[in-house]
């Protein structure tokens, strides 16, 4: 049941201490000079940058948020490259979730939700938008997801913010679905295994969406250099303080240019985040 998987998060986050989650969202450009020099290769650099990535917070964080797109790009190496990384990553005791958002109708949700349990893959972000039947494939197949609710991007409100006849917005009648959908994959740990993407930079909306999601965990983008704060994090936890995973890609996986030691670098950059959510929960 997708309630292990809840719980599995839940448990990695109290051993860890902080509920974050670093992404791995590797572009080529981005890299470090010598790590690009190495390889002519571009998809070698991009394994030999993630793998290192991957080894270098486990311990760290609890979490880690492979971005599918980024290795897509790159046809059936770059995936193969994402399963390995990803596959390594869950042997490493970290909870793995497959940035994908995915969804569709349910036969094509059911194919998506093996691709996700073939990566190792603990949680799915998922687009809800065409209904209960496009989601549960994923809940059937053992794995949590994390719904698209309000997103961090500032293009959203055209949609996400936009108010219904019956009450409401688009955003909040999402978070109802959410909250029904996961009322019976609840685990010990009292949450769901439905969670909800919801940024940093929404928290204006946040306390509402508590309101019509209580047990849901947030995934939350939009931290730091996007301008959400420690505040904005406050208003999104539940009264016991849990119900956060705050993930953070560039600020963690590029911290520095230039220096002599990048792995260090990631390592530093993933322990100063993990302390910084660490004091927001307490």
């Amino acid at each position: 049941m997708p309630t292990a998987v809840i719980d599995t998060l839940d448990a990695a986050i109290t051993r860890i201490g902080s509920p974050v989650c670093v992404g791995l969202d590797p572009v080529l450009g981005s890299l470090p000079a010598e790590v690009r020099a190495r390889h002519h290769d571009p998809l070698a650099a991009i394994a030999e940058f993630t793998h290192a990535v991957v080894r270098g917070v486990a311990g760290i964080v609890p979490a880690v948020k492979f971005q599918s797109a980024c290795f897509e790009r790159y046809g059936s190496r770059g995936v193969a490259v994402l399963e390995e990384s990803a596959l390594e990553a869950a042997r490493l005791g970290l909870v793995v979730i497959w940035d994908a958002k995915r969804g569709d109708i349910g036969t094509t949700s059911a194919h998506y939700a093996a691709a996700a349990k073939r990566l190792g893959a603990h949680f799915v972000t998922a687009n809800g938008y065409l209904g209960r039947s496009g989601l549960t494939p994923f809940l059937e197949a053992d794995l949590g997801i994390f719904v698209l609710v309000r997103t961090s991007n500032p293009d959203s409100d055209a949609i996400q913010n936009e108010r219904l006849e019956t009450g409401g917005t688009v955003a909040e009648m999402m978070a109802g679905h959410v909250r029904a959908l996961g009322e019976g994959v609840r685990g010990v740990s009292g949450l769901s295994a439905v969670g909800a993407v919801v940024g940093a930079t929404k928290a204006a909306d946040a306390a509402a969406l508590r309101k019509l999601m209580p047990d849901q965990v947030f995934l939350i983008p939009g931290y730091g250099a996007q301008g959400g704060t420690a505040a904005d994090l406050k208003v999104m936890l539940r009264s016991d303080g849990r119900g956060i995973l705050v993930t953070a890609s560039r600020s963690v996986i590029y911290p520095k240019a230039g220096t002599d030691n990048w792995q260090r670098d990631i390592v530093v950059a993933a322990e100063t985040l993990s302390r910084e959510i660490a004091g927001v929960v307490r």
